[in-house]
């Protein structure tokens, strides 16, 4: 049992002494009177303790001496949903209704304990009946409510609804303009969204986040040059609107432009903190630009930030390829394979980087490590039967092109490629037969034949045989 001593301490000797009034109740003592702010404190007091069970004793114990107390009714209904009663809780908020229809707190009891229930149209049904009994703040709030509940429900283009209806009412309320910037791109209504923000901004022309959000619909429409425009006038209100830089950087980046998308990023980088996703852009802005030294010194930044991030090593490691700098991309790679073994793409490179190393057999069990870890992906087996057959080893290759088979199906490739293994091995019908069958498939993959073995052009035979199909194409 406990007592004032031991349990109160660290309390105002006024808290302390209602706790003691209150001990001496429960036990059916002689107490002084406790009001019903008093019971208040010793709900709280218990509840910020975890010590639910006792907080609804209190409730319990006040709402005997005020019956008619809708806010010791909110608490204890409060501390039912707390413990899961939920339809315990709701008969207490219907109490708590018929005395007080005033406080919002209520309202939004009871859309807890309905979700928790699983009960969605009964909470949609009860917001919808309150809100226009609100007004302002509260009916704003009670409108979120609304929204999260249709969000919890997965009724989506309500969701958006409900946000146009609160800045139809207040255009400039921030946490909805937030919102509905995502929701607009959830569901897709741009065109919506682009309507409602210009009337927006036609009765607030210096509103940043209408401006940010109509450059962002104009950017799901891919209309990446009013996007731009639009994040410029939001940045002209505020220029220290990360996002509208963010954003304006990847229309660009869309439109190809990257040396406008680098201007923009650099410009993001003078009023807000360095991060690595920012960096990154830059160093991919720099390799469209095939810019590969520039790009590499972004990763790098980058990578400083952000130290186990493997495919900034990956992206570091193909700006070398691009260079034919085969043994830095090599150093590049095995560090993100180090950070993360999992990466098909980085065991294709790495052993791309392999092959053009002369280490046909480092090569091959990269591309063997490849397949293992995606079996369905053609790529890797493609690059395995290829380094195969540049090491060769044209039995293992011939061998491996039926086993891409069983796991990816029957493609055009391996037609071709088992063409070049059977020309190396010397047998030549089977050859064209099946490269007969790859340009019965995809003839214009072909190419991909000839790039293995660009002497396969020297045979007549193969020559008569992809002309005829190209005379096919034509006619």
């Amino acid at each position: 049992m406990m007592t004032p001593k031991d349990d109160f301490f660290g309390e105002s000797e006024e808290l302390k002494e209602i706790l003691h009034q209150f001990d001496r109740l429960r036990k059916g003592q002689s107490h002084a009177f406790l009001d019903e702010e008093d019971f208040e404190q010793i709900i709280d007091y218990f509840d910020d303790r975890d010590d639910l069970k006792q907080a609804i004793q209190a409730a319990d114990l006040g709402i005997e001496r005020f019956p008619y107390s809708s806010t010791l009714m909110l608490k204890k209904a409060d501390l039912l949903i707390a413990t899961k009663h939920y339809r315990q809780a709701l008969q207490v908020l219907e109490q708590a209704e018929i005395y007080d229809q005033s406080q919002i707190h209520l309202y939004l009891l009871k859309t807890e304990a309905y979700l928790a229930l699983g009960e969605y149209d009964k909470a949609v049904a009860m917001l919808e009946n309150r809100i226009e009994h609100f007004d302002g703040e509260e009916q704003m709030e009670l409108l979120l409510e609304l929204a999260d509940v249709y969000d919890d429900w997965d009724q989506f283009n309500q969701v958006f609804d409900c946000l146009v209806r609160i800045l139809k009412i207040d255009p400039n309320h921030e946490e909805a303009l937030h919102k509905i910037c995502f929701w607009t791109e959830y569901s897709g209504r741009y065109e919506e969204s682009i309507k409602l923000h210009q009337w927006i901004i036609d009765e607030n022309p210096y509103n940043e986040l209408a401006w940010f959000n109509l450059g962002a619909a104009y950017q799901g429409l891919k209309l990446y040059e009013k996007a731009i425009d639009a994040y410029a006038y939001a940045l002209a209100i505020d220029e220290k609107f990360d996002y509208a830089y963010r954003n304006m950087a990847d229309a660009y980046m869309k439109l190809r432009k990257y040396d406008a998308a680098i201007d923009v990023l650099q410009q993001q980088l003078q009023v807000a903190n360095p991060e690595d996703v920012i960096y990154e852009a830059i160093g991919l802005c720099y390799e469209k630009l095939k810019k590969y030294a520039q790009a590499r010194h972004y990763y790098r930044k980058a990578y400083r930030l952000s130290p186990h991030d493997e495919k900034l090593q990956l992206r570091i490691g193909l700006t070398y390829m691009q260079e034919r700098n085969w043994m830095n991309a090599a150093d590049a790679l095995q560090v993100a394979l180090v950070l993360n073994p999992q990466m098909v793409k980085c065991w294709e490179a790495l052993g791309e980087c392999m092959l053009q190393l002369h280490n046909e057999e480092e090569a091959i069990r990269c591309f063997v490590k490849a397949t293992h870890l995606r079996p369905s992906s053609v790529q890797a087996w493609q690059l395995l039967i290829r380094a195969l057959y540049l090491a060769g080893d044209y039995e293992e290759a011939y061998r491996q092109s039926y086993m891409a088979e069983t796991h990816t199906g029957a493609k055009a490739i391996y037609h071709y490629y088992r063409t070049a293994i059977l020309l190396a091995m010397g047998k030549n019908k089977e050859a064209l037969i099946q490269l007969e069958t790859g340009l019965q498939l995809a003839p214009r993959q072909v190419k991909k034949l000839i790039d293995l073995c660009p002497a396969v052009l020297q045979r007549s035979a193969v020559n008569d045989l992809i002309s005829r199909y190209r005379k096919k194409k034509d006619s």
